[in-house]
């Protein structure tokens, strides 16, 4: 049986050359030893690109002081690399995260080497991706060279996620606690938008929803339904208290009944702990899980996702503040699609009616760069704190009344006045 090509870090660090494309597994299963050692390197290397969703950890290599060293292109960016968009060395890819697995997996962005964080092998010789799965198989699949950071911390999750040790060329083995994001509690306002999301959820509804404090608002409201299902690119704490208390059993689901489905999991070490070798749990390739036409196999799929503004005529900017980029395309277009196409689903975009800043979030325009990740013909459901509006149907004129309805009530006039201007400029 094939073994583990256990090396020290220094040894697998240096097959990476100057001039590759490295791929980098994020989320929860970003592998910082690897890319500490990588950092120290450096004096070695040139123009290193590293590939990756949004990574956890301090993102070292992005330092300015080594962009002749290090370039780096974001699928997705994270909170830790939001304050350095603007550097000459770091760019942001636009694409929907069902379709980042073609990218590899077509040579439209070819990879030389993956660098990944994995189990210990089972005795069959499989290791598991664990916690973060997403895009990684595909990322596995096309690199020339594969590099594993081996954890026992990492859980053993069923699905997609398994790679045999004849796939990895150097093994390095590291005992470190995954980085856990632990649930943020909701302000009043959140509160009342989770209660405006609960009330739209049916008994035996499949949920997708995101990581943050208006999701985990919304779950804590579904705590008396039944039979519901996830199916959902990711999930956190406020999942696993519906799968403790029975809300959640996946029993009504059309696509592997039984199952909860994500494609990549941050949360507490509870989490971790409960998907290990848990066959209820499964975590599949993004390219499955979010594709649009997977989603609406399954009967009322509720689509919860957010957004930084929102205009007058429904366009959705959720990825920049103007054109600054804060995170990405990511899954809210393959869900809100596949919300729309499920018998009785339904897509929403939550948001708070202003920032913690008190810049509001529906406006007559959106900012000058600001890019849509949602058009105004996709979007059906926007909820607030102030109400609900439904959009599906509505002409512009229709539309613009129930959106002011739900902005901040200091923010109304000024929409309206807004609106009445664009009225005379009709007539």
């Amino acid at each position: 049986m094939a073994r583990l090509k256990v090396t020290d870090i220094s040894t697998a660090l240096s097959a990476i050359e100057s001039n590759q494309r490295v791929f980098v597994q994020g989320g929860a299963a970003t592998p910082n030893a690897l890319l500490t050692e990588l950092v120290n390197q450096r004096t070695r290397l040139r123009n290193v690109e590293l590939v990756h969703l949004h990574t956890m950890g301090k993102a070292a290599y992005s330092d300015p002081q080594f962009q002749d060293h290090f370039r780096v292109l974001n699928l997705f960016v994270g909170q830790n690399l939001r304050a350095r968009m603007d550097s000459p060395n770091i760019d942001y890819l636009p694409c929907f995260l069902s379709e980042i697995p073609s990218l590899f997996r077509s040579g439209t962005l070819p990879l030389d080497v993956a660098l990944i964080h994995v189990s210990p092998p089972d005795r069959h010789g499989y290791c598991s991706l664990g916690v973060s799965v997403d895009i990684v198989q595909a990322a596995v699949q096309s690199a020339r060279l594969v590099i594993a950071q081996v954890n026992p911390n990492m859980p053993r999750v069923h699905g997609d996620g398994f790679v045999h040790v004849s796939k990895i060329d150097f093994a390095v083995e590291v005992t470190a606690d995954l980085p856990e994001e632990k649930p943020a509690s909701p302000s009043p306002a959140e509160e009342k938008i989770g209660e405006l999301v609960g009330s739209l959820v049916e008994n035996g509804s499949t949920i997708q929803v995101g990581i943050g404090a208006v999701p985990n608002a919304a779950l804590s409201h579904l705590k008396d339904r039944r039979h519901l299902g996830i199916h959902t690119e990711t999930w956190s704490d406020g999942v696993l208290a519906l799968l403790e208390s029975g809300a959640v059993d996946n029993s009504e689901k059309k696509i592997l009944r039984g199952k909860t489905v994500s494609s990549f999991i941050v949360g507490s070490r509870r989490i971790y702990e409960y998907a290990n070798d848990n066959p209820s749990i499964v975590q599949l390739d993004i390219g499955f899980v979010n594709n649009p036409e997977i989603i609406a196999a399954n009967q009322k799929v509720i689509a919860i996702n957010s957004a930084v503004e929102l205009d007058l005529t429904g366009q959705v900017c959720a990825d920049s503040i103007g054109s600054r980029i804060i995170s990405g395309v990511g899954g809210q277009m393959d869900f809100i699609r596949g919300a729309t196409l499920s018998p009785g689903g339904k897509a929403i975009i939550a948001l708070t009616s202003r920032t913690t800043k008190g810049i509001p979030r529906i406006v007559s325009n959106l900012r000058l760069g600001a890019g849509v990740v949602t058009t105004r013909a996709h979007v059906h459901y926007v909820i607030t704190e102030y109400g609900i509006a439904n959009l599906w149907g509505k002409p512009l004129r229709e539309r613009a009344k129930a959106l002011i309805a739900i902005a901040h009530p200091d923010d109304r006039d000024e929409l309206e006045k807004h609106c009445h201007s664009l009225e005379r400029k009709r007539e």
